[in-house]
């Protein structure tokens, strides 16, 4: 496919992608500036991410170190300089390439973790923003941070100087309801907010649930398939 057809083609996902949010913001009685579309880009090359950025997307999501690295600097070199989201679990001996790139690390689930990112970080011109993981249903297997944890983890990253703690992410459990997932989610913001006033974000809805996550308070959706199209299944 040519650039001019994927620019076309990624333009119509885009204008329904972007409909749907407007839509579903309006059911929830929000403005739809209150929601960012994160388009998550994983396994699609930079050219796609340069695309994106002429058509208005500002930010970006990415789920592997190695290959969102290469990928942010060749968009660089293009000029797209979008703001870049990590989402993907991460290793903490990952944590200095992570900081050289990204503007946001959404899947912070250990004090470890969070130690090791403020350390990293410590180079960097401005704090790095963190949204803490949470595991709704406690599962180890998907990653996130469950119970008291939660607070522990937040806590962490609040108290280092080169992280700002943006708020709480998660993906909604297979097995649940996407309404029960996410109003459960939204229950945990409210408390967090309490004790961290500006802790506001929720990262939650994707493609298959975004409507869901409006719904009960996302201000950040990760879109992949609606925008960019079916992966290849191996990755």
């Amino acid at each position: 496919m040519t650039d001019e057809g994927r620019r076309a083609e990624l333009a119509a996902a885009l204008r329904q992608v972007n409909d749907r949010i407007e839509r579903a913001c309006a059911a929830a009685g929000r403005p739809a500036a209150e929601v960012t579309l994160v388009a998550v880009t994983k396994t699609y090359p930079a050219s796609d991410v340069v695309l994106l950025a002429g058509l208005g997307v500002t930010d970006v999501g990415e789920n592997k170190d190695q290959d969102a690295a290469p990928k942010a600097e060749l968009a660089r070199a293009e000029g797209a300089t979008p703001r870049w989201h990590f989402i993907g679990q991460l290793q903490r001996n990952k944590a200095r390439s992570v900081v050289r790139y990204a503007d946001v690390v959404e899947s912070v689930d250990s004090v470890r973790l969070a130690e090791a990112l403020a350390r990293a970080a410590a180079g960097r011109s401005e704090p790095l923003d963190v949204l803490v993981q949470v595991s709704i249903d406690g599962d180890p297997a998907r990653g996130g941070a469950a119970g008291d944890d939660l607070w522990r983890v937040s806590d962490s990253v609040a108290a280092a100087d080169t992280l700002r703690l943006g708020g709480i992410m998660a993906v909604a459990p297979m097995d649940w309801a996407p309404d029960r997932a996410f109003e459960a989610l939204h229950g945990l913001s409210d408390r967090l907010v309490k004790t961290h006033p500006g802790a506001t974000a929720i990262s939650a809805g994707m493609s298959g649930d975004l409507e869901a996550a409006v719904r009960h308070g996302a201000t950040h959706v990760r879109i992949g398939t609606s925008l960019l199209g079916m992966r290849n299944p191996l990755r």
